[in-house]
């Protein structure tokens, strides 16, 4: 409901809510194409989490950008206690490179991932990841369509 978003939005704003994750636990179309009870729980928001965050949080003016990253990033690292990522000389790369000019429709049938199920299909959402490293690691980037 309306009262149910507004209620999410102002615990981010006030730190009740301070980490906004996904599982990437994909399903399959047939495991979620059934009775509501019977369904596998969950959606697929790796290729859609930062934008919906930063479409419905950060463009609207509730939170600004450096707490998105906090709450996508740094409080997530703390709270399952993996050492806060540091860019610097020797350390290995962790990051996601974002474009937050880009607008783009949502269309789950693109998806890299086995799992199409979302709400945001065909709606526009602001902001695109570009590229992401892990460990140092190219593992995605948009241009050439590499994801490893």
């Amino acid at each position: 409901s309306d009262e149910d978003v507004e209620a999410v939005i102002n615990a981010i704003k006030d730190g009740t809510l301070d980490c906004i994750v996904t599982d990437h636990a994909p399903h399959a179309e047939e495991d979620k194409n059934l009775e509501f009870d019977r369904a596998a729980n969950g959606i697929s928001g790796l290729e859609t989490s930062l934008a919906a965050a930063y479409t419905y949080l950060v463009k609207p003016g509730h939170i600004s950008m450096r707490k998105l990253v906090e709450i996508m990033s740094k409080n997530p690292a703390r709270v399952i206690r993996i050492e806060e990522n540091r860019l610097m000389v020797g350390a290995k790369a962790n990051l996601t490179i974002f474009n937050p000019d880009l607008e783009w429709i949502v269309d789950s049938s693109k998806f890299y991932s086995k799992g199409k199920n979302t709400p945001f299909n065909s709606k526009k959402l602001y902001g695109f990841v570009e590229a992401t490293v892990v460990n140092g690691k190219l593992i995605y980037m948009k241009e050439t369509g590499i994801c490893l």
